[in-house]
């Protein structure tokens, strides 16, 4: 049962990870119909209405694709309430987590019938839409921290309200603005659209800050509790890819002050660093999916860690560990050696270590510690090698060997199969199909299946083997939902301390992946000079991301 809950736990961050999305999507064009496409129709004539239209489109199946999200939600989360806590099926839907969450479903229901089919906007329609949005934002609120802690307040549920309203203006707006800047080849058009939405997301940013204040003071609650927590720690991520994002927003506003300028300046860049802040801006929504999976800050006044011992911990450390303890040697296999003497002489489960329990859980040990050290230390040697290799590659006289660079991907996932997780197959007795139910085994294996789906595919794309055009950008996508998986990713151990150190050390991992992929991305987008300088950007970070590997420390 307990494994069913840790598996369930896992998916349902990567759910409301894309439910948050969805979400913002569809609130985000409630937001740019009523305040960019359709005061604009007037002066933009009929490319004012193909926008309409077209966002009416987009609209709906944004909000269809919420209402699928929130009712497969609603379904797991019903299973996993009778099948785990052997609840009835009525008292499963009436669950408060389910109403909740059949509160979502609703309004995103109306927003899908009203945008069906486009056609003209009639005032009604948007006076719908509105509502409905509100209607939306306003259940998702119920879902947070906000409603389920007993000092819950106005203030704070109205700031969770903002800072997901302010998110979904400014990144669920994005893939809207970029339609309608499609829509068009004229200048002036360009122009007022680049205003109205610069305005617009200027406005969000305020919003976004002002919320997050609000909630950081009342969440996190002291500077320690800030870097102390896993809760803190998460909101640092956030703050960084908000940072991010502000300054390809940043790039953007300079465009579209040239645009008030000279309309015929070109817009390709607007564009590009536009579908750069999506992915960077999805990035943010799934690390706000893990914080509600995290108690707040506050609610942990023990078992916080010193800036002393983050730093210690930190610190690299000579010589590198580059020899493996055996695998006998390690707490696992000596409980595997414990279950086997006690199946062959009949030895109850039910024994406890008090009672001298020959099953009795084994510490982790310091060969443990060792064996993930080890397996770190190699990985990282495995992406510094990539990162050196990609930088080579830019030089003419190493060009031709460097672009094999991504061949070194698939050892690293023969590595990290082998050796990643050490209880399942095909070192541990664990079968392979058995493992998955572990979340943190399944997440190694979808990492594991990322490699290798990069290595192969940007070792052809390096060869000119695949000539399609979308063909390059595989690597920045892959890179990137692995950079937002890794922002997931969470260690099952009992002690609260040693796993918040541990984790600490994969987030700046996955923030030099988001680094990595979107610069990337421009890279191949941007295909100018300015591309040229970004592309820069992404083997820095794979040489940064291996020398922290290199220097990961459990101890």
């Amino acid at each position: 049962m307990q494994s069913f809950i840790e598996v369930y736990g896992f998916a349902s961050v990567l759910l409301r990870g894309l439910i948050l999305t969805t979400q913002s999507l569809s609130f985000g064009g409630v937001v740019f119909l009523a305040l960019v496409a359709l005061p604009l129709a007037p002066t933009l004539g009929a490319v004012g209405s193909q926008i309409a239209c077209r966002v009416m489109r987009l609209l709906f199946w944004s909000a269809f694709a919420l209402a699928a999200l929130e009712a497969f939600n609603i379904a797991a989360l019903c299973a996993m309430l009778t099948s785990a806590f052997q609840m009835s099926a009525r008292e499963a839907l009436s669950a408060e987590a389910v109403v909740s969450d059949f509160l979502v479903f609703a309004p995103a229901c109306v927003i899908a019938m009203v945008a069906y089919g486009g056609g003209g906007v009639p005032r009604t329609k948007v006076y719908l839409l509105a509502s409905a949005g509100v209607a939306l934002l306003s259940a998702q609120v119920a879902t947070t921290h906000s409603t389920s802690r007993l000092d819950s307040s106005t203030t704070i549920m109205a700031a969770e309200f903002l800072h997901m309203a302010g998110a979904a203006m400014w990144i669920g707006g994005i893939p809207y603005f970029i339609l309608a800047l499609a829509q068009t080849s004229d200048g002036a058009a360009w122009r007022q659209i680049g205003r109205r939405f610069s305005l617009l997301s200027m406005c969000s940013v305020a919003i976004i800050a002002a919320g997050g204040a609000v909630m950081s003071v009342h969440y996190i609650g002291s500077f320690e509790a800030f870097y102390g927590t896993a809760y803190g720690v998460m909101v640092m991520a956030k703050i960084a890819l908000f940072a991010g994002l502000l300054v390809l927003g940043g790039m953007n506003f300079l465009v579209v002050e040239r645009l008030r300028r000279n309309p015929g300046t070109p817009i390709l860049r607007l564009r590009r660093f536009a579908e750069a802040e999506i992915g960077v801006g999805l990035t943010v929504l799934f690390a706000a999916a893990s914080l509600t999976s995290l108690p707040p800050a506050v609610d942990l006044p023990r078992d916080r860690v010193s800036l002393a011992e983050i730093a210690e911990r930190l610190t690299p450390q000579w010589p590198i560990r580059f020899e493996s303890p055996d695998l006998a040697a390690l707490s696992v296999s000596q409980l595997q050696a414990r279950v086997d003497v006690a199946s062959r002489e009949a030895i109850p489960a039910s024994r406890t270590d008090a009672s001298g329990d020959i099953l009795a859980p084994t510490l982790r040990k310091a060969e443990d510690i060792a064996w993930s050290e080890y397996n770190h230390h190699w990985a990282g040697l495995f992406v510094a090698l990539m990162g050196l290799l990609a930088l080579l590659e830019r030089n003419r006289f190493f060009a031709c060997a460097a672009r094999h660079w991504p061949l070194l991907f698939l050892g690293l996932a023969a590595f990290l199969f082998l050796r990643a997780d050490e209880a399942a197959w095909p070192l541990g007795k664990l079968g392979l199909f058995e493992s998955l139910r572990d979340p943190e085994i399944a997440q190694h294996r979808l990492f594991i299946a990322l490699i290798v789906a990069f290595a192969i595919f940007e070792w052809r794309v390096r060869l000119n083997r695949i000539s399609k055009p979308w063909a390059p950008l595989v690597f920045p996508l892959i890179t990137g939902l692995g950079a937002a998986l890794l922002l997931g990713h969470s260690h099952g151990l009992a002690n609260i301390k040693e796993e918040f150190l541990i984790e600490v050390t994969h987030t700046p991992l996955a923030l030099v992946g988001v680094a990595a992929a979107w610069s990337r991305w421009l890279e191949i987008r941007l295909d100018d000079r300015l591309g040229r300088a970004v592309g820069w950007i992404w083997p820095v970070a794979f040489l940064l991301a291996g020398l922290m590997l290199l220097s990961y420390r459990e101890a």
